[in-house]
């Protein structure tokens, strides 16, 4: 299907590598994009990128969707030439089995394996032995002496893997948090004249705790912070309906709670007011565990009014994470109406 906003910078952003600490090429990418949609922008000593449209009043407002994806670090490379790694956030050790991964060196990007040994050759013991992270093993298909020459301790590790159209939905690596940071960007690119100034956050280093907003939180210090992250969505065979947080196709979710945060009530209630007065599908979101930036801007600097927008998203730390196009676009929509209408008139004070 044709999607109603700009696919292939979507497929860029998701595709391009950045993990926790080096979001080097995808910053380069926003850094782009932000230039010719907001007025000023700049980056920090964190890597942070924050572009800023100026607006006529003096209300601000921060809105932010993390850089980074989950990967790997390599911390010894063997004798025979293979790598062991350490985990830059948090991966499901089952889905990593037999996938195909990229290994980022000083010499130029390496393709690698995650190897996974034929059941015909484990004991019935190791049948049942769960799997782990660091039990992860990259073949790169070298002999050792080719692997040293080439690979260093430090080097980076990312998942490949294509993204492409599915049915009505999007599908591939990264869509946590790319698929929200290019709502975000869209949304800046949509935005004209407004009230209040907004400060447009992609931030670092969330999958390792939040850091680049907790930095952002006290270095922007806004009147209002909007987060944007995806959610988990489980409406999927075998799963209670109790269980499924978000379905696919029913909207974008304004966030009340997860395991960081309870957002604003206030602001909760106003992103509900825009959805309904835009006629924008929407969902209710309560998630049991888990954090995003909302959580670091609410407490950086003193007490904030925060607010979430998440996209529903299935399969959440996989290469096949899977998004609806029309919750994507409902998640631009409310974005763009909410900071339109923000003219510092609303109290958020509780």
């Amino acid at each position: 299907m044709a999607f109603d906003f700009d696919f292939d910078l979507l497929r860029e952003l998701t595709e391009t590598p950045g993990v926790p600490g080096y979001e080097d090429r995808v910053r380069d990418r926003v850094r782009a994009v932000l230039e010719d949609a907001v007025d000023e922008v700049r980056t920090d000593a964190m890597g942070n990128v924050v572009g800023t449209v100026e607006g006529s009043g003096d209300h601000e407002v921060a809105v932010a969707a993390h850089m980074d994806e989950i990967g790997f670090m390599v911390k010894h490379v063997t004798d025979d030439g293979f790598l062991k790694v350490d985990a830059l956030g948090g991966w499901d050790a089952r889905v990593l089995r037999a996938q195909r991964v990229r290994v980022h060196t000083g010499q130029g990007d390496l393709t690698g394996v995650i190897g996974s040994v034929p059941p015909h050759t484990l004991s019935e013991e190791e049948r049942e032995t769960d799997d782990a992270v660091e039990d992860v093993v990259i073949d790169l298909g070298m002999d050792g002496d080719a692997v040293v020459d080439l690979v260093d301790v430090g080097d980076l590790v990312t998942m490949e893997q294509t993204t492409v159209e599915m049915g009505e939905t999007v599908t591939g690596k990264a869509l946590d948090d790319r698929v929200c940071l290019f709502a975000m960007l869209e949304a800046a690119r949509e935005l004209d004249d407004p009230h209040a100034t907004v400060h447009f956050c992609a931030t670092v280093q969330e999958e390792v705790g939040l850091r680049g907003a907790e930095a952002l939180g006290v270095d922007v210090d806004p009147d209002l912070a909007i987060a944007l992250d995806v959610t988990i969505a489980s409406d999927t065979a075998g799963v209670a309906e109790d269980k499924q947080v978000t379905r696919l196709g029913e909207g974008t979710a304004v966030k009340l709670k997860d395991g960081s945060v309870i957002t604003n009530p206030k602001v909760t209630r106003r992103l509900r007011d825009v959805a309904e007065a835009e006629g924008i599908d929407h969902q209710m979101e309560v998630l049991p565990s888990g954090g995003t930036d909302t959580a670091a801007f609410q407490t950086a600097n003193g007490a904030k009014p925060v607010g979430a927008i998440s996209i529903p998203t299935r399969y959440l730390h996989t290469v096949t994470e899977t998004a609806h196009g029309d919750d994507v676009r409902a998640t631009i929509d409310l974005l763009a109406a909410f900071l339109a209408s923000e003219d510092g008139s609303h109290d958020y004070s509780l």
